[in-house]
């Protein structure tokens, strides 16, 4: 316990261990008998996983079924109703807001920023969970910033008022935050969305060479093929529910792609990566698997 300005004894914030201090890179993210709403809208009810750490995990499923939602429970910025998330196996809420962040970042899908930020502010807001009263600006905040710039091809842009730019710059400049932030997980719910296809390729290219270099990423993504070709570890969501996780190559079949999407298939050796590819039956070829499987 510690005493307040007022004389009240309040919980110490927990003190997280530095990366010397454990084994591993990463943060140890994991949600138990997990609840989450909107009001009276129940989204996920009793729901319990485990992230791997220092792995690329793809969080996919139909619209609606839960993904952000989770996401923004795993990263502290939404409240269970119910359950909770553990955070290195200690209650994700008994650490205080700055040293949370300093170990796990979240793109939100739909991010806002005021129309006239210009894009090297918003990169260096990733620094924020580093400043303090007696240390604000270092070196070590132009180095993560150069560094994250470069990696998602920004450099251009830095002048630019954010408010300027297209969706895809946009999302470019929203995970160059992200990686100033240096956290060894990230959490990226859609990174892809606005991205013409060769971006979107680049962006799942970076967030396998993320995990190659020791982070543990997390990524809600819509396409299903590219979700199993990139990430070692899938976690498929059904109404607020998983109905299936692990490797997309021993868990990704037809009838878990009907069950969880309700689209008959055919699934596929992908011919460049060798992963399962989704094939989608036409209309005619649908019905008669179906009633060949009834």
């Amino acid at each position: 316990m510690t005493l307040s300005a007022g004389g009240r004894l309040r919980p110490r914030r927990r003190t997280l261990p530095g990366p010397d201090e454990r084994t591993g890179a990463g943060a140890c993210l994991a949600a138990r008998d997990l609840s989450l709403a909107y009001d009276e809208r129940v989204v996920c009810q009793n729901l319990s996983v485990t992230i791997p750490d220092n792995a690329f995990t793809a969080v996919v499923g139909p619209n609606g079924c839960g993904k952000s939602t989770l996401l923004k429970a795993l990263a502290r910025t939404m409240s269970p109703t119910g359950g909770q998330v553990l955070l290195d196996g200690h209650p994700i809420g008994s650490y205080a807001s700055k040293e949370v962040a300093r170990r796990v970042a979240l793109l939100p899908q739909s991010p806002v920023v005021p129309d006239a930020v210009r894009v090297r502010d918003l990169v260096g807001r990733g620094r924020f969970p580093y400043h303090s009263m007696l240390r604000q600006w270092h070196p070590d905040d132009r180095e993560a910033i150069a560094t994250a710039v470069a990696t998602t091809g920004v450099e251009d842009l830095m002048e630019r008022p954010v408010a300027e730019l297209s969706g895809g710059q946009r999302q470019r400049v929203w995970v160059a935050m992200v990686l100033a932030q240096q956290t060894p997980t990230l959490l990226l719910d859609e990174p892809t969305t606005f991205l013409d296809i060769a971006h979107q390729y680049e962006m799942l290219e970076l967030c396998a060479r993320l995990h190659r270099e020791g982070r543990t990423v997390v990524a809600v993504l819509h396409d299903l093929n590219q979700a199993t070709r990139f990430a070692g570890h899938l976690i498929v969501m059904q109404a607020g529910q998983i109905i299936a996780q692990g490797p997309p190559s021993e868990i990704v079949t037809a009838e878990l792609v009907q069950d969880a999407f309700g689209l008959p298939c055919e699934i596929t050796p992908d011919p460049q990566s060798g992963t399962p590819m989704v094939v989608p039956l036409r209309r005619a070829a649908a019905e008669v698997a179906m009633r060949a499987a009834e």
